[in-house]
C-alpha cells in the first residue's frame, strides 16, 4: 500500500517547551530592533519639526511622525505580549521540571523502601534480643571472674585504719627504745675493767699508799 499511494513526509518531532521559548525570544529580539529603528526616525522628525515653521511642510512631517509613533506602539504591544508568553512558558517549564524531579524522587524512595523491607525481612528480632541478653550475661561473668582474680590472700576483708595507726606508733616507740639501749651499752664499762677510762687531757688521780 505504501508503494502505491506513497507515504507522507517524515514527521518532525513536536517542538518542546524550550524550543517555543527560544523561538519567542528570537521574535522579541527582532521586534526590539524595529522599535529601535522607529525611535531613530521619530528623533529625526522631531528635529525637523523644530526647525520648520507652521505650514504644509511641517504638517506633512508631523503626519509621518504620527504614523511612525503608531507603528512603534503596535510593536511595543506585540513585544509585551511575547514577553508575557515567554514568562508563562518559563513558569510552565519550571513547574514541569519540578514535577519531574518530584517523580524521580518518589521512584527512588519506592525502590529504597522495597530494598529496606527486603533487608529487614531477614532480621529476626527475637534472635537479636536473645543475643543481647547473652552478651549481658557474659559481661557479668567476666566482671565476676575479674573480681575473683583480683582478690588478695591472707588479708582481712575489713581493716581498721585506727588499728593500723596504733600499730605503726608502737613500732616507732620500739625503734626509739632499741636505739636508746644501744647507746647505753656503748657507754657502759666492760666487766673486766677495774677503773673507769680516763678521757684525754685529764691527769690520773694520785695512787694511795698501800698499808701493810
Amino acid at each position: 500500500m505504501n508503494r502505491i499511494f506513497g507515504t507522507s513526509a517524515s514527521k518532525k518531532p513536536k517542538p518542546s517547551l524550550q524550543d517555543a521559548i527560544a523561538s519567542t525570544d528570537v521574535r522579541m529580539s527582532s521586534i526590539e530592533v524595529k522599535i529601535k529603528k522607529l525611535d531613530g526616525e521619530l528623533g529625526r522628525y522631531k528635529e525637523q519639526m523644530a526647525k520648520l515653521r507652521n505650514g504644509p511642510g511641517k504638517d506633512a512631517v508631523q503626519q509621518r511622525a504620527l504614523r511612525t509613533l503608531k507603528q512603534k506602539r503596535m510593536y511595543e504591544a506585540q513585544l509585551a505580549q511575547l514577553a508575557q508568553q515567554t514568562f508563562n512558558m518559563e513558569s510552565a517549564a519550571l513547574t514541569t521540571e519540578n514535577l519531574r524531579n518530584t517523580m524521580a524522587t518518589f521512584d527512588a524512595m519506592k525502590v529504597a523502601n522495597k530494598e529496606m523491607q527486603k533487608q529487614y525481612g531477614k532480621i529476626n528480632i527475637d534472635k537479636i534480643e536473645a543475643m543481647h541478653y547473652d552478651m549481658e550475661d557474659m559481661l557479668e561473668q567476666s566482671n565476676e571472674i575479674q573480681e575473683i582474680m583480683g582478690r588478695s590472700y591472707a588479708v582481712p576483708d575489713e581493716i581498721d585504719e585506727a588499728d593500723l595507726e596504733a600499730e605503726l606508733d608502737a613500732l616507732a616507740l620500739e625503734a626509739e627504745e632499741e636505739g636508746t639501749s644501744y647507746l647505753a651499752d656503748l657507754n657502759k664499762v666492760p666487766d673486766f675493767v677495774d677503773e673507769a677510762p680516763v678521757e684525754v687531757g685529764e691527769s690520773p688521780a694520785p695512787a694511795q699508799a698501800v698499808k701493810w
